[in-house]
């Protein structure tokens, strides 16, 4: 009986059963070309916010609460500022803002997974003890906390969310580094008589680390969100820095008023930006995977 070996696009049209599946061709050339779509994006909305920085905070007092028109596609503020522009700011000091507080909270995962499965049962019980507590914890009642702990601004935010975000992440980096520190290789490597610095190093880290990257991108999304909610409530970025939690708490001033656009086009823009963000993650994910079902 021979065995046919078809790709999962040539099995949708005339496969049966018997057959080995592997990915489909096709999928995969689209899951490149969303994450190709979705990167160069991100890359144009930094270099579009790049250009426009200069005149962000411009204020032009005769054109102010104007809405969306060709000059001003987004409309105008109170002061006259382009809300467009501000926009672009905003969204580039959002993905600042996340991508720093998602490396860091990258690296706790990291190191407590390291922890966990390399230091014993003590290591194990110490960090099961933390995620425990972080994941029992109300998510933006502890950031709140934190940030106003930490005296607020944008360095007290990325702190904050770095240190509430590890959690989940943790917890797939440990089982991940379980199911590698019982491999046979790495009881060889013991064997030879190798310590847990050695085995940590040079055989759990290269296998976590493609779970680590698209981890963290996943948790980008979560951290830009969580920055946005902060500064709105008054405890994240700078008020005179265009963020969009500043803008959308300045707008909610102005929204009686008939003003949409303060707030509206500013709060799809930032959806539409952690949607790339999910998108890159998601599709990393599915090429790191060779299990994954979106291949």
């Amino acid at each position: 009986m021979s065995l046919l070996v078809r790709t999962t696009d040539d099995l949708a049209l005339d496969g049966g059963p018997g057959d080995v599946v592997l990915p489909g061709r096709g999928r995969r050339t689209r899951t490149l070309v969303w994450l190709g779509v979705a990167v160069l994006l991100v890359v144009g909305l930094v270099v579009a916010a790049a250009l426009v920085s200069g005149g962000a905070g411009d204020t032009d007092l005769p054109a102010r609460n104007e809405g969306p028109s060709p000059d001003h596609p987004f409309g105008t503020d109170r002061l006259g500022r382009d809300v467009l522009e501000r926009t672009l700011v905003g969204l580039r000091l959002s993905l600042v803002v996340g991508t720093s507080a998602a490396l860091g909270s990258g690296a706790i995962a990291l190191v407590l997974a390291l922890v966990a499965v390399a230091g014993g049962r003590v290591g194990e019980a110490v960090v099961t003890w933390l995620v425990d507590l972080f994941l029992a914890l109300p998510h933006l009642v502890l950031l709140i906390l934190l940030t106003f702990a930490l005296g607020g601004g944008t360095t007290a935010v990325v702190l904050a969310i770095a240190v509430t975000h590890w959690p989940r992440l943790t917890l797939v980096l440990t089982a991940v580094a379980r199911e590698v520190a019982g491999s046979d290789h790495v009881a060889i490597s013991r064997g030879l008589g190798h310590g847990r610095g050695y085995v940590a190093r040079r055989h759990l880290v290269p296998h976590l680390l493609p779970q680590l990257s698209v981890g963290t991108v996943l948790m980008f999304p979560h951290a830009i969100l969580h920055e946005a909610s902060l500064s709105f409530l008054g405890l994240g970025i700078d008020p005179g820095l265009p963020a969009i939690g500043v803008m959308l708490s300045e707008a909610m001033r102005s929204l009686s008023a008939g003003y949409w656009w303060l707030a509206l086009l500013p709060g799809l823009a930032l959806l539409v930006v952690v949607k790339l963000v999910d998108t890159i993650g998601e599709s990393a994910r599915a090429l790191l995977d060779p299990r994954s079902h979106h291949l």
